[in-house]
């Protein structure tokens, strides 16, 4: 019998799991939507919705219970602040796992896992701006050289 397999252990100790997962949950919550293995997705989804639920209610004690298992204070206040008034109205089904082929490589089964309703620019928040050209950039390269010699 199956009595007590309730999680997969992804071949890693439970710290590194714990690391990951933590790490993962930081991510999805920041970008609303990451690529991964299948299995670490379907992993994660359970514990996404868990967080999101615990976010709803907003008090002292569900602050410190988030901020204890995600360990970041951005993370934290994106949950309480948007996450639990997009999904108010919502009981449940907070995520979703979309399976996307397999990595080239090793042949990883390859999955997305995202928020429903997500905000499409969340994705876009780390990416620089261009704000220079390429023919900026090498003026002061030259300029420098003839400077040197």
């Amino acid at each position: 019998m199956r009595h007590g397999i309730g999680y997969r252990k992804l071949n890693k100790t439970s710290e590194h799991r714990k690391a990951l997962f933590k790490n993962m949950l930081n991510s999805l919550i920041k970008y609303e939507q990451i690529v991964t293995t299948l299995p670490k997705a379907k992993e994660l989804k359970p514990q996404i919705d868990k967080v999101i639920t615990i976010g709803k209610k907003n008090d002292l004690s569900n602050k410190k219970r988030l901020f204890s298992k995600l360990q970041d204070k951005k993370s934290v206040t994106k949950v309480f602040n948007e996450l639990s008034k997009r999904y108010s109205s919502r009981k449940g089904g907070y995520s979703r796992v979309l399976k996307a082929g397999f990595r080239t490589g090793d042949d990883a089964p390859m999955a997305v896992i995202e928020l429903v309703d997500r905000n499409p620019e969340a994705k876009k928040i780390d990416k620089p701006k261009k704000i220079e050209t390429k023919e900026k950039s090498k003026e002061p390269e030259t300029k420098q050289k003839v400077a040197s010699k």
